[in-house]
C-alpha cells in the first residue's frame, strides 16, 4: 500500500472500498488468534446464530458491539478471540427441511425414513447453512472464521456425548414418566423455558357432575371441558363445609360410563368457580400432583397430534377444540351445563410453533438443575460474574432460584442422538425388561439407540469450552478459556447465558466468562415487536447496500444505550452516512496540501503550538481517557458519542476552520503534520466502530509497509504531557463567545460572511484571559467575521447591541448598521401584536368553564401549554425590542 491523495469526491462511497477491504484482511489471515504466552487472551463467543438463519437488526446490533470489543481489544495488544459458528436448531432446521421436501416432492420425512432424511438434512445445511456467516462478513465482523464450529460437527458432537454420559454417572440425568410439555404441532417435548404463558380471553364452563347416589349433583368449573374425559377425581377444600358431607361419594362423570371418587385435598381453592376440582392427572401440572398424592390413576385422552385417543369415547379421531365444541354441546343437551362465564387466563403456547401446548404423561429423559445452579448463584452473588447492566443479575437469580429440571429429550430426527442403547426382542423391540446402557459407543451388537435426541440447548450450553476442544486438554482451551465477556439478548438469559455458566463452572472449574453485556432488543419506531405479519421489519443487509456498513454500525451502536431496548427508524442510518462524509471530507481539507509519499511528522513542542492546536491535543487526551473508562462499563454508546463530538464538533467545526489557509495558499508543513497526527489518532478511535472508512483513509495518510493496516496499529495512549487545562478553558471561552455573536447574526438574519463588530467585556480578575483574547482576536475574525473586535475591562454596553452572556463576561453586538433598527422594531411589534391576540383567546378558552369541565383532559391540557410556550415567546420578542434601544427621534 502507498500514500496516494484521496479522490476528490465530496461524498464518500462504501461500495467502492467495502469488499476490498475485507478481502485485504481475510487473505492476509489477520483475524487468526492462537495461543500467545506474550500476550493476554480476549475472547467472546458469537451467540451461534440457526443455520436457518438470515441477518436481522438483532444479529446487525450484537455484531457491530461484539467486534468492536475485539477490535479495541486487538489494538491494545491483547490476543483477541471472537469465535464465530452456527447452531443446528433441531426443531427449526427439521420443519424447514421437511416442508421443503413436502413442496418440491410431496413426501414428508417418514416417506423417506430416517437415514435418508438426515443426509438431507446435511445437503440442505451444506448447500444454505452458511449464508448469515457470509451476510456476517458484508458487517465488517473481524472472527477467526479459522476456528468457525458447528454444534453437530464430529468433535462437538462427542462432547455433547461425554457430557450426557457423565451427568449420568453422577446422578444428575434420569429418565422418567412425568408431565411434560408437548407440542402437537411439532410433536416433541418442551422445557418449561421453550413455553409463552401468554394471557388471553377464554371461558370457564359451569358443568354438573351427578352424584351416584342419584340425590343430587356437584358443581365443577373448568376451562379445558374437553379433559373432563380423563378425570379420576373431583376435589374439594376439607374445611368447605358445602362438600363435607359429599367427601368419599361418587359422581358419574358426564358423558362416559365411569364413576369417580370425590376427596379431599387443600390445594382446592373455595373460591373459584364453585368451590369444587375436576382432577385429571395425565393432563395437568397440579392435578398430577394431586392424582399422586391420593393413588388416583392417569388416563391420557389425546394423540401425539392433539386429536382425542380412543379413551375420547365417543369423540375420539376429533381435533381437542373441536372436540371441545361438541363436548360443551352435548352437555347443554343433556342438562349438565349449569353456566358460561368469560374468563381471562394464562395459556400455555410454544415459543416457536405457537400451538397450544398439550400437557403430557411421558417417559423422557431430565437434568436434575438444582445442583448445578446452586455454584452458577454463587458467582453472580459473589461478583465473580458480572453483568452489565447490573439490574438483570435480579432476573438471573429469580430464575435459578425457581429452577426446576430441564426436560432435555426431543421426539425429532435432526439433533444429537441420545447416546442411551436398548436390548431388544426377538421381534426387534426394545426389550423393557432389561436395563438399558449409557454409552458413547454401541455396547453390544444388536443394541438399538434412542430414537430421541437432545434439546438443542444442551448442545449450545457447552459452547464456550466445546468449541475450543474439550473433552481433549488442547492448546486453544488452554489459553482462551475462560472468555472475557458474553454480548447477548436478554431474550435467551437463561435458555442460553446461565447454562452456559452451570455447564462451566461443572465441567470445567470456572465461569466461561467474566462479564456479560446485556443489549436491549431492536424495535421498530413505534416501539412494536418487528414481524413478517406487521410488515416493519428493516433488513440490515438493504440498510448496509443503501447507507454502508459503516453507517449501520455507528447508527446501531449510538442507539444501544445500556439496557434499553432500541426504537429504530431506518432514516436513522443517514447520521451515520453524514458523519463518514464528514469524515472523508475533513481528510481533503489538509490531505490536498500534502504531497505524495512523504511523511510528516511534527516537530513543534506542545508548548509552542498555538491556543487552538493546544485546546486540539487537550480533547484529544482527555478523551481518550474517557472513552476507555466508557468501554471498561460497555458503554460503547457513550464512547462513541464522545468519538463522533471529538471529530465532529471540535476537530471539524473549530480546529480546521481554524488551521486551514485561506483560498489560494499553501497549508504550513507543521500544521498538516498536527492535522495528520490528530486524524490518525482519531481514525484509531473509530476504527472498531467504522472499520471499513478508517481504514481507507488509513492507508491515505503516510506511506505504510504491507499489513501496517489500521486495524493493527496501536490503540491511541492519552499523553498527559499534552494536557493544558486553562489553555482549554480559555479556547472553551472563546467559542461560547464565537457561538453566541453567531447566534445573534442568525436571530437577525444577517449573512454569516457580512463583516460585524463587537466588545469583548472582561471581568477586573481575569487578565489572562483579557490578554488572550487580544491575542487571539483573529479567531474572531475568521469564524464570526468580526473586523472590528475591542477586547476591554469591564466595557459599557454601547446603545442599541445584542448582550452576550459568558460567566462572568460579556459580548456586546452592536446592531446600529449591521440591521436597520426601524425596521426591525416595527417587525417586532407587529409579532408581539399578533402572538397577544393569540394569548388572549387562549386565555378566554380557559376562563370558559363550559369547556374546561366538558372538553377531554388532553385538550385542556394541550390549550395550557399553549398559554404557557406564547408567554415565552412573548418575553423573548419583548427582550429582543428592548435590544434595539430607544428609537431616535433627533
Amino acid at each position: 500500500m502507498s500514500s496516494s491523495n484521496p479522490a476528490r469526491r465530496s461524498t464518500y462511497d462504501p461500495k467502492a472500498i467495502e469488499g476490498k477491504w475485507y478481502k485485504y484482511w481475510e487473505e492476509n489471515n489477520l483475524f487468526q488468534t492462537r495461543p500467545n504466552p506474550d500476550k493476554k487472551a480476549h475472547v467472546i463467543v458469537m451467540p451461534p446464530p440457526n443455520v436457518t438463519g438470515r441477518l436481522h437488526m438483532g444479529h446487525a446490533l450484537q455484531d457491530t458491539i461484539q467486534d468492536a470489543l475485539t477490535r479495541i481489544r486487538r489494538m491494545q495488544g491483547y490476543e483477541a478471540l471472537w469465535l464465530p459458528g452456527m447452531d443446528h436448531a433441531g426443531i427449526a432446521t427439521q420443519n424447514v427441511v421437511e416442508k421443503t421436501l413436502i413442496e418440491e416432492e410431496g413426501k414428508t420425512r417418514h416417506d423417506l425414513g430416517r437415514e435418508a432424511f438426515i443426509d438431507r438434512v446435511w445437503d440442505w445445511k451444506e448447500k444454505y447453512g452458511d449464508i448469515i456467516l457470509k451476510q456476517k462478513r458484508r458487517l465488517g465482523d473481524s472472527c477467526d472464521w479459522s476456528k468457525e464450529r458447528f454444534t453437530m460437527d464430529d468433535g462437538f458432537s462427542r462432547a455433547v456425548q461425554e457430557v450426557f454420559v457423565r451427568l449420568y454417572e453422577e446422578g444428575l440425568v434420569y429418565r422418567g414418566s412425568y408431565l411434560i410439555n408437548w407440542c402437537p404441532v411439532d410433536q416433541t417435548a418442551l422445557s418449561d423455558e421453550e413455553v409463552d404463558n401468554i394471557e388471553r380471553d377464554g371461558h370457564l364452563w359451569y358443568i354438573r357432575y351427578p352424584l351416584s347416589s342419584g340425590d343430587g349433583h356437584i358443581t365443577i368449573a373448568t376451562t379445558r371441558p374437553e379433559t373432563m374425559l380423563g378425570d379420576t377425581a373431583v376435589a374439594v377444600h376439607p374445611e368447605d363445609e358445602r362438600y363435607s358431607d359429599l367427601v368419599g361419594q361418587t359422581v358419574r362423570l358426564p358423558l362416559t360410563d365411569r364413576e369417580i371418587p370425590i376427596i379431599a385435598d387443600e390445594y382446592v381453592k373455595s373460591d373459584f368457580g364453585a368451590g369444587a376440582l375436576k382432577i385429571t392427572p395425565a393432563h395437568d401440572k397440579n392435578d398430577f400432583d394431586i392424582g399422586a398424592k391420593h393413588g388416583l390413576a392417569s388416563i391420557n385422552i389425546m394423540n401425539l397430534d392433539g386429536t382425542l385417543n380412543e379413551e375420547g369415547y365417543a369423540y375420539a379421531g376429533m381435533d381437542r377444540f373441536e372436540a371441545r365444541k361438541k363436548i360443551v354441546a352435548d352437555l347443554e343437551s343433556e342438562g349438565l351445563l349449569e353456566k358460561i362465564e368469560p374468563y381471562k387466563g394464562t395459556v400455555p403456547i410454544s415459543h416457536r410453533s405457537k400451538a397450544v401446548i398439550e400437557p403430557l404423561i411421558s417417559r423422557q429423559w431430565f437434568v436434575k438443575m438444582k445442583p448445578l445452579a446452586e455454584p452458577a448463584l454463587e458467582v453472580v452473588r459473589s461478583g465473580e460474574v458480572k453483568f452489565y447492566p447490573k439490574r438483570w443479575e435480579n432476573e438471573y437469580f429469580r430464575w435459578l432460584e425457581d429452577i426446576r429440571d430441564w426436560t432435555i429429550s426431543r421426539q425429532l430426527w435432526w439433533g444429537h442422538r441420545i447416546p442411551v442403547w436398548y436390548y431388544t426382542t426377538d421381534e426387534g423391540e426394545v426389550d423393557e425388561t432389561r436395563e438399558f446402557v449409557v454409552s458413547i459407543e454401541q455396547p453390544e451388537s444388536g443394541m438399538v439407540q434412542d430414537e430421541d435426541v437432545l434439546d438443542t440447548w444442551f448442545s449450545s450450553w457447552l459452547w464456550p469450552f466445546a468449541t475450543l476442544g474439550w473433552p481433549e486438554k488442547t492448546e486453544d482451551l488452554d489459553y482462551f478459556y475462560p472468555g472475557t465477556v458474553l454480548v447477548s439478548g436478554y431474550d435467551i438469559l437463561f435458555f442460553w447465558i446461565a447454562r452456559m455458566i452451570m455447564a462451566g463452572l461443572h465441567f470445567m472449574g470456572k465461569p466461561p466468562y467474566a462479564d456479560i453485556f446485556i443489549t436491549g432488543m431492536i424495535k421498530d419506531k413505534l416501539g412494536r415487536w418487528m414481524s413478517k405479519s406487521l410488515g416493519n421489519g428493516i433488513d440490515p443487509l438493504d440498510m448496509t447496500e443503501q447507507y454502508g456498513a459503516d453507517a449501520v454500525r455507528f447508527c446501531l451502536t449510538i442507539l444501544c444505550a445500556q439496557g434499553q431496548d432500541i426504537k429504530l427508524d431506518p432514516t436513522k442510518f443517514e447520521m451515520g452516512r453524514n458523519f463518514a462524509n464528514k469524515i472523508w471530507n475533513a481528510f481533503n481539507v489538509f490531505g490536498q496540501f500534502m504531497e505524495d509519499g512523504r511523511q510528516y511528522r511534527r516537530t513543534s513542542s506542545f508548548a509552542d503550538l498555538d491556543l487552538v492546536e493546544q485546546w486540539m491535543l487537550t480533547r484529544l487526551n482527555q478523551s481518550i481517557v474517557n472513552i476507555n473508562e466508557d468501554l471498561d462499563r460497555y458503554r460503547l454508546n457513550d464512547a462513541l458519542t464522545r468519538i463522533y463530538t471529538l471529530f465532529w464538533g471540535d476537530y471539524c467545526d473549530w480546529y480546521l476552520e481554524l488551521i486551514k489557509p485561506p483560498f489560494g495558499e499553501e497549508m504550513d508543513e507543521e500544521k498538516i503534520a498536527l492535522a495528520l497526527e490528530l486524524f490518525e489518532n482519531m481514525l484509531k478511535l473509530l476504527h472498531p466502530f467504522m472499520p471499513f472508512i478508517t481504514e481507507e483513509l488509513w492507508s491515505k495518510l503516510r506511506p505504510r509497509q504491507k499489513g501496517e493496516v489500521c486495524m493493527m496499529a496501536d490503540w491511541p495512549l492519552s499523553n498527559p504531557d499534552e494536557v493544558d487545562i486553562e489553555a482549554g478553558n480559555v479556547f472553551s471561552v472563546m467559542q461560547e463567545m464565537i457561538s453566541g455573536i453567531r447566534n445573534v447574526k442568525s436571530k437577525y438574519n444577517v449573512p454569516p460572511g457580512k463583516s460585524i463588530t463587537a466588545t469583548l467585556s472582561i471581568e477586573h480578575d481575569q487578565e489572562d484571559l483579557l490578554s488572550a483574547m487580544r491575542e487571539h482576536d483573529n479567531y474572531f475574525a475568521k469564524l464570526a467575521k468580526v473586523t472590528d473586535l475591542k477586547v476591554e475591562t469591564a466595557a459599557t454596553r454601547p446603545p442599541a447591541s445584542a448582550s452576550i452572556v459568558v460567566g462572568k463576561n460579556q459580548v456586546f453586538v452592536p446592531l446600529a448598521g449591521m440591521i436597520d433598527l426601524e425596521v426591525e422594531r416595527d417587525r417586532l411589534r407587529k409579532e408581539i401584536d399578533q402572538k397577544e391576540k393569540f394569548r388572549g383567546a387562549v386565555e378566554r378558552k380557559l376562563q370558559n368553564e363550559q369547556f374546561v369541565s366538558r372538553a377531554p383532559t388532553e385538550v385542556v391540557d394541550r390549550e395550557r401549554q399553549k398559554e404557557i410556550d406564547i408567554s415565552h415567546e412573548l418575553d423573548r420578542l419583548r427582550a429582543s425590542l428592548e435590544e434595539l434601544g430607544p428609537v431616535n427621534t433627533s
